[in-house]
C-alpha cells in the first residue's frame, strides 16, 4: 500500500512537470510565430537572408547587372527606369513557380514595384559560373529566354565593391596596361561603371571552368578599350586589355 502512494505521488509529480512544460512550449510557438509573422510581413522579408527568395535576390545583387540592347524598347515601353530595376531586385519577389531553377542559365521571375508603385516583371537570369546577371521583359516566355549571343548590354548596376577588378600580374597583362597607360584595377572600373557594355558575340559562356566575359568601354581620351575576364573569388579577373582596333581580343 505504502509503495503504491509513492508511486502514484511520483507519476503526479512528473505529470505536472510534463504539462508545464507543455504549457510553457506552446507559449514560446505562440511567441515564435508571432515573430516571424511580424518580420516577413511588416519587414517585408528584409533582413531574413535565410529565405529562398532574399537568397537569390542575394546572388542577383553578387553580380553586375547587364541590360542586353533588346531589352531596352520593351523597359522603355512599360516606364520602368534603371532605378526602379534596383527597387524591383532589392523589395521584390522571386516567383518561383514561374522560374527555371535547374537550367542554365538560371531563369528567375522577380515580381515586385517601380519606384512610384507600378506593378512590375523582370526575368533575371543567373548564368553559371559568370559575373553578369542579365535583365529581360520581352520574351513571352520564360523558356525563350537564353544567355544573350549577339549585340551588346549595358552594364547598368554593380555590387558594392570598389576593388571589384583584379589585374594579375602576368608579363603579358603588365605589358597591356603600360602600353594602355592604365594604373589600377580601380581606374578601370571607373571607366567601366561610365560607359562599360558586355559584348555578348565575344563572350564565350562554353570556356571551362569560368565563363569568358568581353567588356568594352572607353577611357578618359575616348578610345575604345575591349577587356576580357572571368569570374573568380567574386571578383572580376582581368585576363587580358586591348584596343578595339586590334583584329582580336588576347
Amino acid at each position: 500500500m505504502f509503495g503504491r502512494s509513492i508511486w502514484a505521488a511520483f507519476f503526479s509529480s512528473n505529470k505536472r512537470i510534463m504539462e508545464s512544460f507543455l504549457r510553457r512550449l506552446k507559449y514560446y510557438g505562440i511567441g515564435f510565430g508571432f515573430g516571424l509573422l511580424f518580420v516577413i510581413f511588416f519587414f517585408k522579408n528584409r533582413g531574413c537572408s535565410w529565405l529562398p527568395s532574399n537568397r537569390v535576390k542575394d546572388s542577383v545583387q553578387q553580380r553586375v547587372l547587364v541590360l542586353p540592347e533588346d531589352q531596352k524598347e520593351s523597359l522603355d515601353s512599360k516606364g520602368i527606369k534603371v532605378a526602379d530595376i534596383k527597387y524591383i531586385i532589392e523589395t521584390g519577389d522571386v516567383d518561383f513557380s514561374e522560374s527555371l531553377k535547374h537550367s542554365d542559365p538560371k531563369v528567375y521571375l522577380v515580381e515586385g514595384t517601380t519606384v512610384n508603385g507600378k506593378d512590375a516583371q523582370l526575368f533575371v537570369t543567373l548564368p553559371e559560373e559568370s559575373f553578369i546577371a542579365e535583365i529581360h521583359v520581352k520574351e513571352s516566355s520564360i523558356k525563350k529566354i537564353k544567355n544573350s549571343a549577339d549585340g551588346k548590354g549595358k552594364m547598368i548596376l554593380f555590387p558594392k565593391d570598389g576593388q571589384l577588378i583584379y589585374l594579375d600580374s602576368t608579363q603579358t597583362l603588365d605589358r597591356q596596361k603600360k602600353e594602355l597607360g592604365i594604373r589600377s584595377g580601380s581606374q578601370l572600373l571607373k571607366w567601366i561603371k561610365k560607359s562599360g557594355e558586355i559584348d555578348f558575340a565575344k563572350t564565350d559562356y562554353r570556356v571551362k571552368p569560368k565563363a569568358e566575359h568581353v567588356i568594352s568601354f572607353k577611357n578618359d581620351q575616348g578610345k575604345e578599350l575591349l577587356l576580357k575576364a572571368v569570374w573568380y573569388k567574386e571578383k572580376i579577373n582581368v585576363i587580358s586589355i586591348t584596343s578595339a582596333d586590334s583584329s582580336t581580343v588576347n
